[in-house]
């Protein structure tokens, strides 16, 4: 059984305003995050002695280059490059460091930009596996990959459309009170189903709109925070796992069921004690099976599941309070970040958007790194409030 964080936490939850497209760079975002970090915590960047960095658009640079750009010179430094996951990812490093004194306070930022052409040109260069997979085919991108994952479960499970079309609803709902969401209108089933069809069965809000952003946050001790008067979240636990159950001919299930069980021991919690779910959720299956994965159904199950509860920020299972990336947009890695951020949020009772009534803990889970037929990358952590 891994330790528990002690007195980690969780402060200073930031988003740099996203946009459809732009000219600047990935550099700008990854700044700007870092300036709103340090402006709220009411700090100088001297201060902060540990960075953490994710982004798909950083190259030629890494972490390291950045330090020279962003005039840091910190004495902890990690650069977490895993997609959906770098957030959660990046929490557990952080907290660690933290804990045991490698350093005291650090930045977590993430950031992407999005020219015309840069999600196709990342397309293309995405990984070595994906480009060996595709090419016989000469199709390429996450839409086929998670159309094959999407049918597969569908005919095994029963799964219908109109299930999926619940959760992108439920979560449009929640967008329209964020201001940082690209998406600014209410969803309807009917709209939803009648979308144009993007790879069979996914139609249009199935797949996730690439945009440009940046989030942060800023990884302390309690007294530290208490000190800067900053709310705060406790980090209860977190889990991480890659390419698991590689002998699985197509992936129905993910790293958080390997260590799920973990995730809830360490802090003596069970999956009807968390309060709202924040999921990695660029394409509707991805919800589905982490619905299952961290203890919430059965595998198989989550239809009914899904049928049976209402996800909307004021329903009885609130999933992605924020809107999530399908309603939000997805700015690069910063996908990975957007969960973290709008759980800190909902438990220090300052959201964007809407309240969820009695938020005390929250799971936050990740999944990145899509190859043709799997998700490499799996992590989650339970946060919990302040006074809880």
């Amino acid at each position: 059984m891994p330790a528990n964080y002690g007195d980690v936490v969780i402060t200073c939850p930031v988003t740099v305003d996203y946009v459809r497209y732009t000219n600047r760079s990935a550099h700008w975002f990854l700044a700007r995050a870092l300036k709103a970090v340090v402006d709220a915590a009411g700090i100088t960047k001297d201060q902060v002695d540990g960075l953490c960095v994710s982004s798909f658009q950083l190259v030629p640079d890494t972490a390291v280059g950045l330090t020279q750009h962003l005039g840091l010179s910190p004495r902890w430094l990690d650069h977490i490059p895993m997609g959906g996951a770098c957030g959660v990812v990046g929490l557990r490093r952080a907290a660690r460091a933290v804990q045991c004194g490698d350093a005291e306070m650090v930045a977590c930022v993430s950031g992407d930009m999005n020219h015309v052409d840069t999600f196709r040109n990342l397309l293309g260069s995405f990984s070595q596996y994906a480009q060996d997979a595709v090419y016989p085919y000469g199709s390429g991108g996450p839409n086929g990959s998670f159309a094959f994952l999407t049918d597969y479960y569908m005919r095994k499970f029963g799964a219908r459309r109109e299930d999926f079309g619940k959760l992108c609803v439920a979560q449009r709902k929640n967008a329209l009170a964020n201001p940082n969401a690209l998406f600014k209108k209410p969803l309807t089933l009917d709209e939803y189903m009648e979308a144009r069809v993007i790879a069979e069965p996914l139609h249009l809000f199935d797949c996730v709109m690439p945009c440009a952003g940046g989030e942060g946050f800023l990884v302390t001790t309690q007294a530290h925070a208490e000190a800067l008067g900053v709310p705060y979240a406790r980090v209860l636990s977190t889990i991480e796992r890659h390419n698991a159950y590689p002998d699985d001919p197509i992936q129905m299930r993910g790293g958080w069921a390997m260590d799920v069980d973990t995730l809830y021991a360490v802090p003596g919690l069970k999956p009807d004690d968390v309060d709202f779910l924040c999921t990695y959720d660029d394409y509707p299956i991805i919800n589905v099976m982490q619905f299952e994965d961290l203890g919430f159904c059965g595998k198989g199950e989550a239809p009914e599941f899904i049928r049976a509860h209402e996800f909307a920020w004021d329903g009885d299972f609130p999933l992605n309070p924020s809107g999530g990336q399908l309603s939000v947009g997805q700015a690069g890695a910063a996908g990975g970040y957007l969960g973290l951020v709008e759980a800190v949020r909902q438990l220090t009772d300052n959201p964007v958007g809407h309240q969820v009534p009695n938020a005390n803990v929250g799971l936050i889970s990740g999944f990145g790194m899509i190859n043709y037929d799997r998700g490499l990358c799996t992590a989650a952590a339970l946060l919990g409030r302040e006074h809880d």
